[in-house]
């Protein structure tokens, strides 16, 4: 597998000079299958709008493109009207939210509303591509069919206001976590840590220094500290560092991460752009 980041920031996208270097758009990752080139998208934050133009300006085609949501947070699902195969009518894209216990009602109303006339210039109905929206409970059950490499998909909700979930995809022996907008609380969220065990590659958010959260409790997010504690609990091989404050610029970024790769040497804080092959 190789994944790409097209989105590394949490909240809201910053464009000043000093955020070049990580990157500006909200979460969006690519996941590709190496041996067959077929991609997968999680989240549809601005970075998905990169994500489409990259496909278009390589000739990608795929007859069905997946984007699976860890929840519809506006600045998850914001770059969706700016996804160029969704205006191709050859295109199938299937929406998906994945995980047990969901509490969102309507899945197609999600992304209806907010292109809705007064809002949009394009409705969700005129953009041309063939939509599909699925809410799935047993993502394993799911992924298992059709690929000639089984694809281990398993989910769980965390904490975050609205509820998030977390993903661990495993293929071909290598595994891959995504674990964002999570808040653990005063202990470390075990479920997390058991989610994450062994992972080659574990994504996981950290939007505050442990002194900026102690003023954000409640707010649905995770500290360095604890995106650390999580990696060396569930002894991960890798760790890549996302969601950035939007008021965290490279400067600080930078400290950051010499700082996170003091404890865990194997840490990066997540660049725009930036692949990491599993």
């Amino acid at each position: 597998m190789k994944l790409k980041f097209y989105g590394t920031r949490g909240s809201i996208p910053v464009c000043e000079p000093g955020f070049q270097q990580f990157g500006g758009n909200t979460t969006c990752f690519q996941v590709t299958a190496t041996d067959s080139n077929r991609i997968a998208i999680i989240d549809a934050g601005t970075g998905i709008r990169n994500l489409g133009r990259d496909l278009r300006a390589i000739g990608h085609h795929q007859d069905q493109i997946f984007i699976g949501f860890t929840h519809f947070h506006s600045d998850h699902i914001q770059g969706f009207p700016f996804f160029a195969p969704a205006y191709n009518p050859q295109q199938k894209i299937t929406l998906l939210a994945l995980g047990r216990n969901q509490t969102i009602g309507s899945l197609r109303q999600i992304f209806e509303v907010p292109m809705q006339s007064q809002y949009f210039p394009v409705q969700l109905d005129r953009m041309g591509a063939q939509f599909e929206f699925l809410k799935v409970e047993d993502a394993s059950r799911h992924f298992s069919r059709g690929d000639s490499a089984e694809v281990i998909v398993t989910t769980q909700r965390h904490n975050h206001p609205g509820g998030a979930y977390g993903f661990r995809i495993e293929r071909k022996g290598k595994v891959l976590v995504i674990c964002t907008d999570v808040e653990h609380g005063e202990e470390i969220d075990m479920r997390v840590v058991e989610l994450s065990r062994g992972a080659d590659l574990l994504v996981h958010e950290a939007q505050y220094t442990a002194e900026e959260l102690r003023t954000h409790r409640g707010w649905g997010h995770s500290s360095y500290d604890q995106a650390m504690y999580v990696a060396e609990m569930a002894g991960v091989k890798r760790l890549a560092i996302t969601h950035h404050d939007p008021e965290h610029d490279d400067e600080f970024l930078l400290r950051m991460e010499k700082l996170c790769q003091e404890r865990f040497r194997n840490t990066e804080l997540a660049r725009e752009g930036t692949e990491i092959v599993l």
